[in-house]
């Protein structure tokens, strides 16, 4: 049996896995009102900000370290059996929460989920790697960071309108075996990499691997190809255009986090929604999230297409997509109503996926395929590490129920992104051995 455009329908479990990666970590922000109600009916407002706060810091400093630790996982086991583990240990996770009973099982749940979970991001990168030539990685990246936006659009409606039926213990269990299902078609579908599955056409494994040469081009005009660099971690963490991705991750990333963890709180606190509210409301910023995954990864593939090369393709598009969210954060600080502040948020993360899906693609355009998963996997550490530093700083930021500082910090750390692509990483090119 033969099909047709298989690495299309690779990306796209690889984007529905990201859809369900979302819906299962949106879940504790949609249902915290109902949660703490239950659980914490006799803190105070600032408290419980600051235990949901202390409950997203371990998530996210779990996911941190499970970037780098699940880097190298990919490299080790491949993106067949790392996504296997990664998303059965964070289904089981999620699961898990229907049974926490305070802040230290909440903790201790959301540390597995966090771990688990950041396997999805290094292993989409591998799986990108591996499956597209260079030519189609933005796009390709585009639509599984879709997936993300896609499950913030369908995670905050959906729980708010499942609250109805069931118990938010039960809607952990739910979403969780949704999870569990998944590994189904994926086990039958990647039985191997292209250059060794028996499902691929000849046409589509040659089209892939010619692609995925790296080249350069001499002062004579000749084309030669370049040996892949896959260099050990130290002598990665050696060169100053690894920093680049490391910084640049570390800095923006924190802004989708802002947005991630506060919006459903945000919403509360600023407009007092309660949960059901928050489902009509909470889901509009992720529409600009997905247009913008689509239009990052589309203006990416036209420039590479026109002829541009890959160092001027993703710097105009990473720069284009901070400009589009500098003013707009700036602009939250005094958003209005409740529709004008969600459209803003929404205009936000457009700007954010237009960069995100192009600054991810950077350890494939660098390095060869055995490497890329570590330096995604430790750029992925940042910034969650980044997100860790925001998300502390946000319940002391916004104790007065101002939010503009929090939106002020997230417009500077835009302008580092940008400065960090274009100072350390003078060309985005492959890499060559040191001497």
């Amino acid at each position: 049996m033969k099909l047709n455009g298989l690495r299309w329908w690779v990306i796209a479990l690889i984007a529905l896995a990201t859809v369900i990666n979302y819906i299962d970590r949106q879940a504790l922000s949609v249902l915290w009102p109902d949660i703490v109600e239950e659980l914490f009916p006799d803190e105070s407002a600032l408290e419980r900000k600051q235990i949901y706060a202390n409950i997203s810091i371990v998530f996210v400093f779990a996911y941190a370290f499970g970037q780098a630790i699940f880097g190298k996982i990919f490299d080790w086991v491949g993106t067949r059996l790392g996504f296997v583990l990664s998303i059965g240990v964070w289904s089981l996770a999620t699961i898990a929460h229907a049974f926490a009973q305070g802040l230290l099982t909440f903790s201790i749940f959301r540390a597995i989920l966090g771990v688990a979970e950041a396997g999805n991001w290094p292993g989409a990168a591998k799986g990108n790697a591996e499956w597209f030539p260079t030519k189609e990685r933005a796009l390709a990246q585009g639509i599984f960071n879709s997936g993300a936006a896609i499950g913030g659009i369908i995670a905050i409606p959906l729980i708010a309108f499942l609250t109805v039926y069931f118990s938010w213990q039960m809607l952990f269990v739910v979403v969780g075996a949704v999870g569990l299902l998944w590994l189904i078609p994926w086990l039958i579908l990647v039985k191997a990499p292209p250059g060794a599955h028996p499902w691929i056409t000849d046409e589509e494994r040659d089209y892939i691997l010619t692609g995925q040469r790296q080249t350069t081009m001499s002062a004579d005009l000749v084309e030669t190809e370049v040996e892949e660099y896959n260099p050990s971690t130290g002598e990665l963490l050696k060169r100053k255009q690894s920093w680049g991705v490391i910084i640049a991750s570390a800095a923006i990333d924190p802004i989708w986090w802002l947005f991630v963890f506060w919006i459903p709180i945000y919403l509360n606190e600023v407009y007092s929604m309660d949960v059901k509210s928050i489902g009509i409301y909470g889901w509009v910023p992720y529409v600009g999230a997905m247009f913008g995954a689509w239009f990052g990864g589309l203006l990416a593939q036209n420039r590479l297409k026109a002829g541009w090369d890959t160092d001027k393709t993703r710097k105009l598009t990473i720069t284009l997509g901070c400009l589009i969210m500098l003013p707009s954060l700036l602009a939250m600080s005094q958003p209005g109503s409740p529709t004008m502040a969600v459209i803003i948020m929404a205009v936000i993360l457009f700007g954010f996926q237009t960069a995100i899906g192009n600054v991810q693609t950077l350890p494939s355009d660098l390095l060869g395929k055995k490497a890329v998963g570590t330096l995604a996997g430790f750029s992925g550490m940042a910034a969650k590490l980044g997100a860790v530093g925001l998300t502390a700083l946000v319940p002391y930021l916004t104790a007065d129920g101002n939010y503009a500082p929090a939106f002020i910090i997230g417009a500077t750390l835009a302008i580092v992104a940008m400065a960090a692509v274009w100072v350390l990483i003078p060309k985005i090119e492959p890499l060559k051995k040191l001497d």
